[in-house]
């Protein structure tokens, strides 16, 4: 039998005798995790701590050793996904199996009698269509999951997957006779690195772990979501920049620019208004959406203090007000609020962003930092619903001057497209929360970054030198293209960046003297003579940045001349980390410009690294290049 007809059949059950609402299961999302994690390797907590013990006196681990320490920051990953599937399992065949014995007794007959009785029952339908005419699946079949004795196993995929992302076409070389500009906004979105996180470790425990289609590979997020060691900003500036410049390690015709910016480190002086707006409709059920955001946002809670105000917004079929500007010190008080939060019925996320600006702008601090943080799986079906009528209600919203951030929640029917677009359009940033880690990371290790913004509508444009350089290749940052002249037009929308936050943008570039072709275009007015090609010198680009300041109406311009005699033959640890996360993004994606790329040869680089044995994160994602190396089919969509 189809999930999908299962999970319909639970809930007529449910409506019919509880209508469309019920207490959310308050799970433990943080689950104590065992470092043993097989039978063939029993020792492996007292070898990890051995390995700790080593590394504290030794400058580096062995291969073998960081093979070890990489496999089980990996595997506590899965250890929670999958303690996570099995809580959803316990709890909805538990539900189900009361839902039909309270039937039994009241129809008589079998349990089986029961829900063929339930499922025919026209008053179900009834039931839910008072909550809202247009919710019946989403508030009723997303409330409850199927009873998983019924359902297919946890390894045969889920028919249906309505995940949505926007396209992403992969850009090409540019001749720079023909364009000698490039020109984008900063993205500071992390979403597309944490989400591709619980696809690949999450595929055995996962319904929807069954290929990762290309238009969910941002690369430039990928790269983003790391931390790197760049020059900070001089006295009196907003941004510190770091250029680099070295052999290209997948393509022996370019060259890689590295260019890294990091903003000063800031916090509100006077304090924050912030208001949460959280959704609670019946698709937030799961152990990895409400009951996460909960986790989340009183993680977030823990670093207010009394000069802040917090408001509390939520929406279903309808949006609430569940508290208004209370002082962020009152830290009990706030999480009463969350922990009462309850999952039921359609979404209405339109109505909901109107009501959470409407408190913001009540609340609003002058000169501090007002922002409406939703968080949400994005499956907006009632009210506005498409993601031109949300972009257009966010851009009118945001001229408040309340900024806007995205926390992203759960799998299989996510919205990645409306997330992106909402925080693009309405002066914000984007993250994914997949595990209680990442939401600690977002709001708590990296807050302000996350929600005070340093400089606003930040835009780069390279000017490349025609005399050095014949081609480019801007890698990732497809959809933060702008046109050359709008980078001087402070009527256009660049990037937001938070404070002490970095930025890391990559560039393939093709000198005069490379054996690589470069299409041209024949001209009837320039000189067609032909030049022997020759070795760079002087100059090969300027970056110039522009951005504003929170509150200002005209941005700053930086520029930052690049010369051929920067050039390296050794990157430096940051610039290897980044490009080996550009190179498993391109791999991923298949990409017509990976090279001799290979994950053997990314995962081989990048475990030699300083600075990885110590950070999770990292760990974690050299766990992913091996598994996925392991059998790539598994993961990428042909």
């Amino acid at each position: 039998m189809k999930r999908k007809s299962i999970l319909v059949l639970a809930l007529v059950a449910t409506i019919t005798l509880s209508g469309c609402s019920q207490p959310t299961p308050q799970v433990n999302n943080n689950p104590t995790q065992e470092q043993q994690n097989n039978d063939e390797e029993p020792d492996e907590a007292e070898n990890v701590k051995a390995d700790e013990d080593k590394e504290a006196k030794a400058p580096a681990l062995s291969s073998i050793e960081m093979d070890r320490l990489i496999r089980n920051a990996g595997k506590d990953y899965e250890d929670y996904l999958k303690g996570g599937m099995e809580y959803d399992k316990y709890e909805t065949t538990k539900s189900t199996g009361g839902i039909l014995n309270e039937i039994t007794n009241f129809i008589g007959g079998s349990p089986q009698d029961a829900a063929t009785a339930t499922a025919e029952a026209p008053m179900a339908e009834e039931s839910c269509e008072t909550e809202t005419a247009m919710a019946y699946e989403e508030s009723c079949a997303e409330d409850y999951s199927a009873d998983y004795d019924m359902a297919p196993s946890m390894d045969e995929p889920v028919i249906w997957d309505t995940e949505s992302y926007k396209n992403v076409t992969e850009s090409g070389f540019t001749s720079v006779s023909t364009q000698p500009f490039s020109t984008f906004g900063a993205d500071t979105d992390t979403a597309v690195y944490s989400n591709l996180r619980r696809k690949i470790l999450g595929v055995d425990y996962d319904y929807y772990g069954y290929g990762i289609d290309n238009d969910a590979i941002r690369v430039e997020e990928m790269i983003n979501y790391f931390k790197y060691d760049y020059k900070d900003p001089e006295k009196g500036e907003k941004i510190g920049v770091t250029t680099t410049l070295n052999p290209c390690p997948w393509n022996e015709d370019t060259l890689l620019l590295k260019i890294g910016l990091k903003t000063e480190e800031a916090i509100p002086e006077k304090g924050s208004n912030i208001v949460f707006l959280i959704d609670t409709s019946g698709s937030m059920y799961d152990f990895d959406k409400l009951p996460l955001v909960q986790d989340a946002f009183k993680t977030l809670t823990d670093s207010l203090d009394e000069n802040d105000r917090v408001s509390i917004v939520t929406y279903a079929g309808s949006s609430e007000v569940v508290a208004e500007g209370v002082k962020g010190s009152d830290h009990k008080k706030i999480k009463n609020y969350i922990d009462q939060l309850e999952a039921g019925g359609s979404t209405n996320g339109s109505q909901g962003i109107i009501t959470a600006y409407e408190i913001a702008e009540k609340n609003f601090i002058d000169g501090g930092n007002n922002r409406v943080i939703l968080a949400t799986d994005g499956d907006l079906n009632v009210g506005t619903t498409s993601e031109a009528g949300l972009i257009d209600l966010i851009e009118k919203e945001k001229e408040t001057g309340v900024m806007f951030s995205c926390l992203g929640f759960g799998t299989g029917n996510y919205q990645d497209d409306k997330m992106e677009a909402l925080a693009d359009h309405g002066n914000g940033n984007y993250a994914y929360i997949d595990c209680p880690d990442e939401a600690e990371r977002v709001l708590k290790k990296e807050l302000w970054s996350t929600i005070y913004t340093v400089a606003k509508d930040t835009k780069f444009q390279v000017e490349f030198n025609p005399e050095n350089v014949k081609g480019y290749r801007l890698i990732g940052y497809e959809n933060r293209a702008m046109a050359a002249e709008d980078f001087a037009d402070d009527t256009k929308d660049g990037g937001e960046i938070g404070s002490n936050q970095c930025v890391t943008v990559l560039y393939e570039i093709v000198p005069t003297d490379s054996a690589m072709d470069m299409p041209k275009v024949e001209s009837k007015y320039q000189d067609k003579k032909e030049e022997e090609a020759k070795a760079p010198e002087g100059e090969l680009l300027t970056v110039n940045i522009r951005y504003k300041e929170p509150e200002a109406s005209e941005s700053v311009l930086k520029e930052y001349p690049v010369s051929y005699d920067m050039l390296q033959d050794k990157m430096d640890d940051d610039t290897s980390w980044a490009c080996g996360v550009a190179q498993f993004g391109m791999l991923m994606r298949d990409s017509d410009n990976k090279g001799t790329t290979t994950y053997d040869s990314v995962y081989d680089r990048l475990k030699t690294l300083s600075g990885v044995t110590d950070d999770i994160s990292k760990l974690q994602f050299l766990y992913m290049v091996k598994k996925v190396s392991e059998d790539p089919s598994k993961y990428v969509v042909e």
